[in-house]
C-alpha cells in the first residue's frame, strides 16, 4: 500500500521536475527575438542607422564600427543610449569637458542604458542589452567632442 502511494506521489513530482527543467531552458523563440544592429560611423559625423525599432524587453546587440581615418582624439566615436530625450543635450554638453573619461561623464552615468566606448579609426565595439520595458523614444548619441550636436544621433524606438 505504501509503495503504491509512493509511486503516485512521485508522478506529480516528476512532472513538476520536467516542467521546471523545460521552463528553465532558453527557448528558440527568445533567441529569434534578439535583434542585431550594425552601425557605421566615419569622419562625416553621422551614424549609418538613425532608428532602431524594438519591443519592450527585446534583447539587442549593437555593433559600432568607426570607418573614419582621422585620429581618435578628435574624431573618435562612441555610442551612448540614454534613458530620455531630455537628457541628450545635457549629457552631450557635459561630455565636452569629460575628455579624460573618453567623453562619458561619470556624474550622468545613471542616465546611460547601454554604451560602446570611444573607438579610433578602423576599430569596432559592441554591446548587448535589453530594450526598456516602457514604450518610447530613447536617444543614442556620439558624445565625443560635440559630435551629437553636429547630428551624430539616433533613436531606439520601443513600441
Amino acid at each position: 500500500m505504501k509503495i503504491t502511494n509512493l509511486k503516485f506521489a512521485l508522478i506529480p513530482a516528476g512532472m513538476l521536475l520536467a516542467i521546471a527543467t523545460i521552463a528553465s531552458q532558453p527557448s528558440a523563440r527568445a533567441a529569434d527575438d534578439e535583434k542585431s544592429v550594425a552601425i557605421v560611423a566615419n569622419d562625416s559625423l553621422k551614424f549609418s542607422v538613425k532608428e532602431i525599432d524594438a519591443t519592450p524587453g527585446q534583447k539587442i546587440h549593437v555593433q559600432l564600427t568607426n570607418e573614419g581615418t582621422l585620429p581618435k582624439d578628435g574624431m573618435g566615436h562612441n555610442w551612448i543610449l540614454l534613458d530620455s530625450e531630455s537628457e541628450a543635450t545635457p549629457y552631450a554638453t557635459t561630455a565636452l569637458s569629460a575628455r579624460s573619461s573618453e567623453y562619458e561623464p561619470k556624474a550622468l552615468q545613471s542616465h546611460v542604458l547601454a554604451s560602446i566606448p570611444l573607438l579610433g579609426p578602423k576599430e569596432t565595439g559592441e554591446v548587448t542589452f535589453c530594450a526598456p520595458m516602457k514604450p518610447g523614444k530613447y536617444p543614442y548619441i556620439c558624445s565625443c567632442s560635440g559630435h551629437s550636436m553636429a547630428g551624430m544621433k539616433g533613436y531606439l524606438i520601443v513600441k
